[in-house]
């Protein structure tokens, strides 16, 4: 039985070689030799260079892995209190723009955020600038919106928050209800409840869904270049210039993808740790 089982698992472990580690294999070999494939760490110290992009990017996932806490966990929460039907129907609303392609979103809200865009159309049919203008004496035709760091956090907030939202909300709709009620019948209320056990049984959820929104976010290059114009350089736009771009230089580029991999490897450590700490907090 052992053997047929190890045969049936011989694709799947050969699929994961093939696709997976032999990349992974290649990135490191790349990372770690020059042009002639000779050995050598230039590759590392030349990162330097590119602090800030590394700095930017981590900012702005972290400031897009917040908005998306403060906004899913609310609606996660009113998700689970809710019956069948409500829950049904916004799980639909929630994933429906994801069956839709991930350029074609980042595009419609290029068309929004414009300078000639929806929005700012909007703001002028209703005499928004025209108020501001008179108030105080400026020339105002439009927001500048668009090519901004906001303009990419609203395109990652935009994109990964449903990731956000589902793992919270199975979490809580999975909590023991007599928890709940024990708590209440202990003098609890509502407010109490929510801090003391709510929240923290629902760690293992929020945890998730910042690990779902953070990692996507931190290597992110098709929404910092439409949305962001391409004057805010992120790490994912700095790794596809070293290998598509006129830089070309794919040694660096996998160094910097190492890097970053492991920088997001440590920190999805970090999160599991504190997950653990908290659920064992929870118990005692």
């Amino acid at each position: 039985m052992k053997h047929k089982r190890s045969l049936l698992a011989l694709p799947y472990v050969g699929w994961m070689a093939l696709f997976v580690v032999s990349p992974i294999i290649m990135v490191v070999i790349y990372a770690f030799t020059t042009a002639g494939f000779e050995p050598t760490a230039s590759n590392f110290t030349s990162m330097g260079t590119y602090v800030s992009i590394f700095a930017r990017s981590f900012q702005l996932a972290l400031i897009a892995t917040v908005i998306c806490l403060l906004i899913g966990y609310p609606i996660s929460y009113v998700m689970a209190k809710e019956g069948p039907g409500f829950q049904r129907v916004a799980t639909v609303l929630i994933m429906l723009p994801m069956w839709v392609n991930f350029l074609l979103r980042t595009y419609s809200w290029m068309a929004i955020l414009e300078n000639n865009g929806l929005l700012n159309q909007l703001f002028d049919a209703i005499g928004l600038f025209d108020l501001i203008n008179g108030l105080f004496g400026t020339d105002l035709t439009y927001f500048r919106m668009i090519r901004t760091q906001g303009a990419v956090v609203l395109g990652m907030v935009y994109n990964y928050l449903p990731f956000m939202i589902l793992p919270i909300y199975s979490v809580i709709l999975k909590l023991d209800r007599s928890l709940l009620e024990a708590a209440q019948d202990l003098g609890a209320n509502s407010a109490h409840v929510f801090r003391r056990v709510i929240f923290p049984l629902s760690l293992p959820g929020v945890l998730s869904g910042v690990t779902m929104v953070f990692v996507p976010s931190v290597s992110t290059f098709a929404i910092s270049r439409l949305l962001g114009g391409g004057t805010h350089m992120m790490l994912g736009d700095l790794i596809e210039q070293q290998f598509l771009g006129g830089a070309y230089n794919p040694h660096l580029g996998s160094a910097i993808a190492l890097v970053m991999m492991l920088i997001v490897i440590v920190c999805m450590w970090v999160m599991n740790r504190f997950g653990q700490g908290e659920e064992q907090a929870v118990v005692l």
